[in-house]
């Protein structure tokens, strides 16, 4: 995941606007480069060369953190000119004096490019109350004159900031326009972001060979140094502030705390959290009005579970008019917490819910206390801090918590030690109860809280990523996620990635699944390195990135290949596992189509014949519409439970999680006389959705017919939680699993409370009179 931190006014790309600034620039230059749309009426006159010349000025102030700067800022807010007192305004931030401004300006200079451009970078870098992030403005410029170099630099920071494809026009700015050495800076922010530190360093020098007071690039170089614990590496729990970069920046800006901003980002975006934390701390002291740094402060010290501080720091740039979305929502989610009860162990925090945390913290605790087991063991390593765990019910109060923004399609994120996720009661947001299946969540995220700790979080997303893909199955078979259309169709059309390029698809996603298809090929990655050259060349390669080796050098040192090597291995080793589904897609898609259409026609013959013929071309298909539920439904039309309960079961053990279709697989189970096969397929619905309370009751009543009291206890304990329609008898049980667990004191509250409800209920005081019998005997 990332974020963006605000870039800077472009202050080399407002001085070569100014010159155009006054004139309108529509029907101007030759041919169609030159050429938009039709030229509106203008009702305002071209600016002044004296108010140029002030913008240009305060800019220059700004740019080398002159003191007079807001005096200048403050001396245009009293133009006539609404463009020039919009700068002003801005400058000043008086973000909602300087959205109307601009918005007079642009009605009054409908056909000035140039001021589109400098309202459109206004958009996307105001941190509250904006309508857009400033694209339509960018547009409307390249409508104007669509080789205009500075609206494509604002589009492309637009994709920086949205995981887009920020280098292609990053590009084209510098096609139309060499000099503009922001879009150099882009550049080498976007190359960074991929961890490719060459790349980054080369595209920083040629933004300082076009202007040696390029500040951003400069901070970039200063970042790659750091990162590379370079000059020399710090003590720890300590950074380097220390660069001739930075010698360089202070040089120019002795203020300039967006240098160390700029280092926050790439700390946090690689998961170095504590480090994140310190250089935007050291930001807001060389700079303390830089408030989109202590946002990004109290953002990051929530992630590690600073919450009152990291409150203080929100509130501290909320006061001071920066209240961007993340900052706000934040602060809500913080202010939530009192809403939710905490749990400690000797090894574990768990954060949920005051509403549910009587149903999820059984399911919860258990869960987690068997990863850290299972984990020490496999990592050969033990965690020096307690994990905490916070889970959160609804979907947007995650994404806030993790991003500081709603929308977030992740289920599970790790910040260092603290884990955030879903709710084991949460739907899927994207498509309803039953498809998220928590337990696979919280195992690939504590994958990462291991891996993260063994390496200091020196580490690249591929490999993280890819190992806790691979732990989802190793675990059990039917966990994970199955094949999924767009990795097949990834594989079809040769769009995998080389493993030395293959952060990029993590961070700068080339096409709108690339992200899906990266973790994808991350797992089967791990997988052939683990079933090609065994797990412990995995543990190898974490010790590797914990000594800062890079990809390139750890795959030739621990795998004897270089990358490209593994490459022609690789490729083909995937392309032959799945070579079923992909050659045959086409027509199991043409064939499933027929099925659901024969479905709804009752055709079950037709079912049958069809589906027999396609199941196995894309055996890994269990979402919505298989193959399996169909030609069960089929069976059972035609009283043919045997081959119906086939057809569910091969569904279940591929990884199929509609609780419907697992819950009548568990009935005919029970039907069949395998009651253990049933329990252990209602066990399955425990890991996908909790708030079914007949599932509960169905899995409670088979373990105390099975003889596991213990697992009736957390059972009938989940139904209680859930408010039954009859709690006097859901306590009743209760207080049965209890007696048979031996423990008649827990039996003795739970029969008490049955008969608080329905103080005449005869089973439940026969219960009673039997535990007191039981009681006395004890005592005799």
């Amino acid at each position: 995941m990332k974020f963006r931190v605000a870039v800077g006014i472009s202050f080399a790309a407002f001085i070569v606007g100014l010159a155009l600034w006054g004139q309108s620039r529509a029907g101007t230059g030759s041919g169609k480069s030159g050429q938009g749309k039709a030229a509106a009426k203008a009702t305002l006159p071209p600016a002044t060369a004296a108010d140029l010349a002030a913008v240009a000025h305060c800019q220059t102030l700004r740019k080398h953190g002159d003191a007079g700067e807001q005096a200048c800022w403050e001396g245009l807010t009293r133009s006539g000119d609404p463009a020039i007192r919009a700068e002003g305004l801005w400058g000043t931030r008086d973000w909602r004096g300087a959205f109307d401004a601009f918005n007079d300006a642009v009605d009054g200079r409908p056909n000035d490019a140039h001021l589109k451009v400098r309202y459109g970078t206004f958009l996307f870098e105001v941190p509250a109350g904006k309508p857009s992030d400033g694209s339509d403005q960018f547009q409307a410029a390249l409508q104007l004159n669509d080789k205009d170099a500075e609206a494509m630099l604002g589009l492309a920071r637009v994709a920086e900031a949205n995981f887009g494809d920020a280098a292609k026009l990053a590009d084209k700015a510098i096609e139309a326009n060499p000099k503009l050495y922001e879009a150099r800076e882009l550049l080498a922010r976007v190359a960074l972001e991929d961890n490719n530190d060459a790349e980054a360093v080369e595209q920083a020098n040629k933004a300082l060979e076009i202007s040696p007071e390029a500040l951003d690039a400069m901070s970039i170089l200063a970042t790659v140094d750091w990162m590379n614990d370079k000059p020399t590496a710090p003590p720890p729990g300590q950074i380097n502030t220390s660069s001739p970069w930075i010698d360089k920046i202070l040089k120019v800006n002795p203020h300039y705390g967006k240098a160390y901003e700029t280092a926050g980002y790439f700390f946090q975006l690689n998961r170095r959290y504590p480090e994140g934390v310190l250089y935007f701390r050291k930001a807001l002291e060389l700079e303390p009005a830089l408030d989109s740094a202590r946002s990004q402060l109290g953002i990051n010290l929530m992630r590690l579970g600073e919450e009152d501080e990291a409150k203080a720091e929100l509130e501290h740039a909320w006061n001071d008019n920066f209240q961007d979305l993340a900052t706000q929502n934040t602060l809500r989610l913080i202010d939530s917490y009192k809403n939710f009860d905490t749990f400690k162990t000797p090894t574990t925090i768990l954060r949920i819910p005051k509403k549910e945390s009587a149903l999820v913290r059984p399911y919860l605790q258990a869960e987690l206390d068997e990863i850290l087991k299972t984990y020490d063991k496999k990592y050969k390593y033990h965690l020096n801090v307690p994990v905490q765990v916070e889970v959160y019910p609804n979907h947007e109060d995650f994404a806030v918590r993790t991003m500081g923004m709603p929308g977030l399609g992740a289920l599970g994120v790790t910040f260092d030690n603290v884990v955030a996720m879903d709710s084991p009661s949460a739907a899927d947001p994207q498509r309803g109860p039953g498809t998220f299946h928590w337990a696979t969540t919280l195992w690939h995220e504590m994958s990462h809280v291991y891996v993260l700790s063994m390496t200091n979080s020196r580490v690249p997303r591929w490999f993280t990523e890819g190992l806790a893909v691979y732990e989802e199955t190793a675990i059990h078979p039917d966990w994970g996620d199955r094949l999924d259309h767009a990795s097949l169709l990834a594989i079809k059309e040769k769009k995998l990635l080389p493993i030395a390029e293959l952060e990029r698809g993590y961070v700068h996603p080339t096409y709108p699944e690339q992200v899906i298809v990266s973790y994808f090929q991350g797992g089967r990655t791990l997988t052939y390195i683990i079933q090609k050259w065994g797990y412990d060349t995995v543990l190898n390669m974490i010790h590797d990135f914990a000594a800062k080796m890079t990809t390139p050098d750890i795959i030739q040192k621990e795998l004897k290949v270089t990358p490209e090597e593994f490459d022609k291995q690789f490729i083909p080793w995937v392309e032959a596992q799945y070579k079923t589904p992909v050659d045959g897609f086409e027509t199991w898609t043409k064939g499933v189509r027929e099925i659901n259409d024969d479905v709804k026609k009752k055709d079950w013959d037709a079912v049958i014949k069809e589906g027999v013929a396609i199941r196995d071309i894309y055996a890994d298909y269990v979402d919505p519409g298989s193959v399996y539920e169909a030609l069960a439904k089929a069976y059972e039309a035609k009283n043919d439970t045997p081959k119906a309960m086939e057809q569910l079961k091969r569904y279940a053990d591929i990884g199929g999680r509609n609780p419907d279709t697992l819950r009548d697989l568990a009935k005919m189970q029970i039907a069949g006389g395998d009651k253990r096969a049933a329990a252990a397929t209602l066990e399955k619905i425990n890991y996908i959705y909790l708030r079914d309370d007949k599932e509960h009751q169905m899995l409670g009543d088979l373990d105390m017919e099975l003889g596991n009291p213990t697992g009736a206890i957390r059972e009938y304990g989940a139904v209680i939680a859930l408010k039954p329609v009859d709690p006097a008898g859901a306590h009743y049980q209760l207080a049965r699993a209890y007696e048979e667990a031996n423990n008649n004191a827990k039996a003795m509250d739970e029969v008490l409370s049955s008969l608080e409800v329905a103080p005449g209920y005869r089973d439940a005081e026969k219960l009673l009179l039997e535990l007191n019998a039981k009681s006395s005997n004890a005592n005799k």
